[in-house]
C-alpha cells in the first residue's frame, strides 16, 4: 500500500511535466515540476512544512502556539493548512494589494488575515515588519520570517533539488525560477550545484518587471525598473535565503510575455496556472533558444490559477493593465486520444 500521512505526509514529491508544444518548438525538452499539486496547491507547501518543523524542533513553537507571518498569499495557505493539522493558530498578515481569492482561502482556512497597506521593505508598516513585531507581541508565538529564515532554502535542498535530479536521471542542463524569499531557487541551486555533471547544471533567476533581482545578478547591485501585476514573486533586497547563491544569469520577462504564456499553458497544455509559473515558462522558452536545441530545462509550475481568477482570467482587469492575452491559433504538437 501507498498511503500518505494526512496534509503533511502529502507535500512534495511532485511529478515533472514535459510542455510538448514549447518542447517541439525549441528542440528542447521544456520540463515544469508540478508544484501545483502540492495539496494546498503550490510549492510554498514546502516552505511552511519546513519551517514549522524546524520551530517545533528547536522548542520555539510549542502546543497551543500561533505561527504569525507576512506573505503574499501562498505560504500563508501552507501555513494555515499545517497550523490546522497541528492545531496552531495562523495569522496572516498581507498587502491588500494581493488578490481577493487568497485572502478568502486563507480564512476559509482558519487563518486570522490582516490586511495592511502596501509599503517598501524600508518602511516600517511593510508587512513583513508588521507580522514580526505582532509575533513578539503575541505568547507562545513565532514569525514564520520565510524571506530570512533558512529553513526555507533548506526544505528546498532536501527535497526539490534530489527530486529534479533524481526525475531527471540526472540529465538536466539547466534549472530557472523566479523567486520572491529566494528559497526555491537557493535551496534547488546548492544541490544541483554539488552534483557530478560536467558542465554543471546552468542557474538561471527568472524576474518580473519592477523586481532589482535581474539587475543584482547582472550587475551586483540591486535596481528595480518598471512595474509588474505579478504577485508574490521580484524582490527589493537580496535576502538572507538567496544570499551567496550561485547564480548563472538572469532574464527579465514582462507582464505581456506572461500573460501570453499563461494562456498559452491554459489553451495548449491543459494546464491552469498563475503569474509566477507564466514567468517561469516564458524564461525556460527564452533559455532554451538561447542554449540551442537538444537541452534539458526544468522549471516550477508554482500554483493553480483560480486564486488569480478575478484579474489574470478577467479580461476587463486585465484590459485595465494593457493586456490582451496573445491566444494560440494553432496547436504546436498533436494531441493524444484519452
Amino acid at each position: 500500500m501507498d498511503v500518505r500521512e494526512g496534509f503533511i505526509g502529502t507535500v512534495g514529491r511532485t511529478p515533472l511535466i514535459r510542455l510538448a508544444g514549447l518542447s517541439a518548438e525549441t528542440g528542447c525538452e521544456i520540463l515544469g515540476k508540478a508544484e501545483f499539486l502540492n495539496p494546498g496547491g503550490s510549492v510554498k507547501d514546502r516552505t511552511a512544512l519546513y519551517i514549522v518543523r524546524d520551530a517545533e524542533r528547536r522548542h520555539l513553537l510549542n502546543p497551543g502556539g500561533t505561527v504569525v507571518e507576512g506573505t503574499a498569499g501562498n505560504t500563508g495557505i501552507g501555513l494555515a493548512h499545517i497550523c490546522a493539522a497541528r492545531d496552531y493558530r495562523c495569522i496572516v498578515v498581507i498587502p491588500d494589494t494581493q488578490s481577493p481569492e487568497k485572502m478568502e482561502r486563507l480564512r476559509l482556512l482558519g487563518a486570522e488575515v490582516r490586511p495592511v497597506p502596501a509599503a517598501p521593505y524600508a518602511d516600517p508598516n511593510n508587512y513583513q515588519k508588521v507580522a514580526g513585531r505582532l509575533a513578539q507581541e503575541i505568547p507562545n508565538a513565532i514569525w514564520a520570517n520565510q524571506f530570512d529564515n533558512l529553513a526555507n532554502r533548506q526544505a528546498h535542498y532536501e527535497t526539490t533539488g534530489p527530486e529534479i535530479w533524481h526525475d531527471t536521471a540526472g540529465k538536466i542542463d539547466a534549472f530557472v525560477c523566479a523567486t520572491g524569499t529566494g528559497g526555491t531557487l537557493a535551496g534547488v541551486s546548492r544541490y544541483l550545484k554539488e552534483r557530478e555533471r560536467n558542465p554543471p547544471v546552468r542557474i538561471v533567476l527568472a524576474d518580473p518587471m519592477g523586481s532589482g533581482l535581474y539587475h543584482f545578478v547582472k550587475h551586483r547591485v540591486v535596481k528595480a525598473e518598471g512595474n509588474s501585476i505579478t504577485e508574490g514573486i521580484g524582490s527589493s533586497r537580496v535576502t538572507a535565503n538567496l544570499a551567496d547563491t550561485l547564480i548563472d544569469d538572469a532574464v527579465q520577462i514582462d507582464d505581456q510575455t506572461c500573460v501570453d504564456m499563461v494562456y498559452r499553458l491554459l489553451r495548449e497544455e491543459g494546464l491552469w496556472l498563475g503569474g509566477s509559473s507564466g514567468i517561469n515558462v516564458a524564461a525556460a522558452a527564452w533559455l532554451a533558444r538561447e542554449m540551442g536545441p537538444g537541452h534539458t530545462i526544468v522549471t516550477l509550475l508554482c500554483d493553480r490559477g483560480d486564486l488569480y481568477a478575478a484579474r489574470l482570467f478577467n479580461a476587463e482587469w486585465l484590459a485595465g493593465k494593457g493586456l490582451t492575452p496573445k491566444l494560440p491559433t494553432a496547436r504546436h504538437h498533436g494531441g493524444t486520444p484519452v
